[in-house]
């Protein structure tokens, strides 16, 4: 946890972390530390096996690797989703619990055919059903979501919440385009030839597909899970509905998807403070980061931006 949380804040909060004193050792040597820390574990828990209780202990640590990647790492995952904009965080997670709706709801209604062995109340029906109306969910509620800043923009202050509201420039495919409409036969006038969306609802549609189709084999996995240990449900903190792991069988793979889809195909690259902060530091010498800042002074001093009484005081604290 230390590790992989340790990495995100580093890397969404490189402007606050590593200009502090404290931090900054912590920041440019968070692998090392998060490595070493492991090693320590792994070092305690050889001396710690003793005769007569192995196979307990080993069963142990492979659970503790198994509850790691299946939870922690996951969870990673989509607190990413959540820096980079709330939408991602909170529509994927609604997908998953609309088509989890309506696959109960089709499935009683059309439900017919079995879906798979390992839970047997799936059909078919309910399946495909969820799928179609899974993704006219999608394509509405990202319609309404794109409109509010607070979901669109990355995070860049931890203090940032729903009163302060988030400002940013937003990622192109939240920006409306017109398409024209292929195969539409002449003689249909009546019938509109374009259409006005913005590209994040066709990648929405994507993810209401993976919510529909694959998520549900995470949910699929638990049972199975489950029943080779012959326990009911992971927890009972939920009446009726097991534990909150239970709950969030699906809600983990979807995560891990929405991230590596946000990733690869939605993130615009550019340089941030952050990182250009972070360059300066590991990479030059104080004496090249003392130009640095020197150059920026004259940079600003000459566009009128600062006044060029602070460039002379700037440049007397740095002959000192």
């Amino acid at each position: 946890m230390y590790f992989l949380y340790g990495e995100s804040v580093i890397y969404y909060f490189k402007h606050i972390i590593l200009v502090d004193k404290v931090l900054l050792p912590f920041a440019t040597h968070h692998r090392f530390i998060s490595f070493m820390l492991y090693v320590m574990g792994f070092v305690f828990f050889v001396v710690s096996l003793e005769k007569g209780h192995y196979k307990f202990q080993f069963q142990q640590f492979a659970w503790t690797h198994m509850a790691l990647y299946l939870i922690v790492v996951q969870a990673h995952f989509i607190m990413n989703n959540i820096f980079e904009g709330m939408i991602w965080f909170f529509l994927p997670a609604a997908l998953v619990i609309t088509n989890d709706i309506f696959a109960y709801i089709c499935g009683i209604t059309f439900g017919r055919t079995q879906l798979i062995k390992i839970s047997p109340k799936k059909t078919v029906e309910g399946f495909v059903g969820a799928w179609i109306f899974t993704i006219i969910f999608a394509f509405g509620l990202s319609n309404v979501l794109m409109r509010y800043k607070y979901f669109i923009c990355p995070v860049n202050n931890l203090g940032a919440n729903v009163f302060t509201g988030l400002e940013c420039d937003p990622n192109p495919v939240f920006l409306p385009h017109t398409y024209q409409l292929p195969f539409i036969p002449p003689n249909w006038t009546h019938l509109p030839t374009k259409i006005t969306v913005a590209p994040v609802q066709f990648h929405i549609m994507i993810f209401a597909t993976f919510a529909s189709l694959i998520a549900p084999f995470g949910g699929f996995f638990a049972s199975g899970l489950k029943r080779t240990f012959n326990i009911k449900d992971f927890g009972d903190s939920i009446p009726g509905h097991g534990g909150m792991t239970d709950r969030m069988d699906c809600q983990f793979i979807m995560g891990f998807f929405a991230y590596m889809y946000y990733q690869s195909f939605i993130a615009v690259y550019k340089a941030s403070v952050g990182s250009v902060i972070e360059t300066a530091i590991t990479g030059l010498t104080p004496e090249q980061q003392m130009e640095v800042v020197k150059g920026l002074s004259k940079h600003l001093v000459n566009q009128g931006i600062i006044n060029p009484k602070v460039l002379e005081y700037l440049g007397e604290q740095l002959r000192r």
